[in-house]
């Protein structure tokens, strides 16, 4: 396998018959670790999904934890202003 004057490369038949790549297939291509990966797009997004939900560290509602985390956020903001400046410390 090369690649041509076109930037372009050819998969070969058995490769495409096992990953069962028809003409038209939506391929997703990145690097990894210094290596061009091509992944079709439906397995990439599942993948990533599946990823996602195993991230996960709590069963509730991801809206929940994201509005915990901005209040949070929000507070430790007005701590922060509520404080003196730092040469008045």
């Amino acid at each position: 396998m090369s690649v041509n004057e076109q930037g372009r490369v050819l998969i070969p038949a058995q490769l495409r018959q096992e990953l069962e790549f028809r003409p038209g297939t939506p391929l997703v291509a990145y690097v990894e670790d210094g290596r061009l990966i091509l992944e079709e797009r439906a397995h990439l997004a599942a993948r990533l999904q599946r990823e996602a939900l195993e991230s996960r560290t709590t069963s509730g509602s991801v809206v929940d934890e994201l509005i915990a985390d901005r209040r949070a956020q929000a507070a430790a903001e007005q701590t922060d202003e509520d404080l003196p400046p730092a040469a008045d410390r």
